[in-house]
């Protein structure tokens, strides 16, 4: 088995990245840690080729979003690196986020986390009351469900929403159009199908 490390800039642009690799290979999503300065790091593990393969895919991706991301596959990790990729989740109190975004922070129910037809729509800006706005601008707009909210440091904030395709697209526009001179939008983006893998790390 194999590790791989994805470091990415801005939450909104890691959730797309990590979308586009575990479709891309046969590869599970371990989880999205924060260092804290508005960059992520996506773990998957699988054997060498398919994390191979999902890193190359994640590399291209980013690079069509115009984001520079450093890529890592780890052979057979040391049964002595484990804590630094298994250890137990917290909130941060610098900037009261997640320190990680686990599969295991919303247990699996009966009921799948979203309907496999849903999309989500992705707000990410720098400032606070410019994604609350966005928020209530996308709620607004179309028949959309609010997901959560993620703060990573540096005040970067990431609003996801959840619906049908069209209407989540329709929540994002509204949603990007309100932030206007409230604050830094970062991006505003659309996953039409996001993967099982990705929908885990996100409250039901």
């Amino acid at each position: 088995m194999a590790l791989g490390l994805i470091e990415i800039p801005f939450l909104s642009v890691t959730l797309l990245v990590a979308d586009q690799a575990v479709k891309a290979a046969g590869v599970r999503l371990q989880g999205i840690e924060s260092p804290g300065n508005g960059s992520m790091l996506v773990r998957l593990e699988g054997d060498v080729a398919a994390v191979q393969a999902a890193l190359n895919r994640a590399q291209q991706y980013a690079a069509g979003l115009g984001a520079k991301i450093v890529a890592s596959c780890l052979s057979l990790p040391d049964a002595g690196f484990t804590p630094m990729i298994d250890f137990p989740n917290s909130q941060n109190p610098l900037y009261c986020g997640r320190d990680q975004l686990l599969p295991t922070d919303f247990p699996a129910t009966n009921q799948k986390t979203m309907n496999t037809q849903e999309a989500i729509g992705i707000i990410e800006t720098q400032g606070l009351t410019a994604v609350l706005e966005a928020t209530d601008a996308m709620l607004k707009a179309a028949n959309v469900k609010l997901v959560g909210k993620e703060k990573i440091g540096a005040a970067y904030v990431t609003v996801i929403v959840r619906g049908d395709v069209a209407a989540v697209k329709a929540a994002v526009g509204a949603g990007s159009r309100a932030v206007g001179s409230l604050g830094k939008l970062v991006a505003a983006h659309v996953i039409a199908r996001p993967h099982d893998d990705l929908t885990a790390l996100l409250p039901k």
